[in-house]
């Protein structure tokens, strides 16, 4: 059995870490991450998740574990930004409100599925036209949903949150060690 994180992120890579877990591959799958025409977020966000497991190979007594992490304002899917203005639109909007950031898990084992959505409210400060244009020339928004990753810089802009920081980053660890656990992972192995 090996577990395979399919996923290019280097945040979850981390998160695993940080509970022992190193995947023996990180097989990112190539999809497509449009939402559907008139597609919800949590939806989508499930949908996606799943969508990555099972594009994924794997042998059948492999673990595939993949996620997807949303930015919500409303029913408006802020995905990853294709440039500097539309990371910026995305930060105007977010600014000085409250928006959902949803990460759905899916963990894969042979041809048995299970799915998780975890969704946290997080509330950004309005930015001043110095931290929007000093913010989107570190590049920290690059690749991150909603033009932002509460881990890096955009953590300044972040007053409160309620939900689960580490599903914010990217990967809701608690609910992913238990996926883990049920698919036959072993998370609480005795270390060496």
């Amino acid at each position: 059995m090996r577990l395979i994180l399919g996923s290019a992120s280097p945040r979850r890579l981390e998160l695993l870490a940080q509970i022992g877990v190193v995947p023996d591959a990180v097989l990112p799958p190539d999809i497509n991450e449009d939402p559907l025409k008139g597609e919800l977020p949590r939806p989508y966000c499930a949908r996606i998740a799943k969508a990555k497991a099972l594009a994924v190979e794997s042998a059948p007594e492999d673990i595939v574990l993949c996620a997807d992490t949303t930015v919500a304002l409303g029913r408006r899917i802020m995905g990853k930004p294709a440039d500097a203005g539309e990371a910026a639109a995305f930060l105007i909007a977010l600014g000085g409100r409250r928006h959902s950031v949803i990460t759905a898990i899916a963990v894969r084992r042979g041809a048995q599925i299970w799915t998780r959505e975890v969704v946290s409210a997080v509330k950004m400060k309005r930015l001043s036209d110095a931290e929007l244009n000093a913010y989107l020339a570190s590049g920290d928004w690059k690749g991150k949903a909603g033009g932002y990753g509460i881990q890096g810089l955009a953590g300044a802009f972040i007053p409160w949150i309620s939900g689960s920081f580490t599903a914010v980053m990217g990967l809701p660890v608690a609910e992913a060690a238990a996926m883990l656990a049920t698919a036959g992972y072993p998370i609480w192995k005795e270390m060496p």
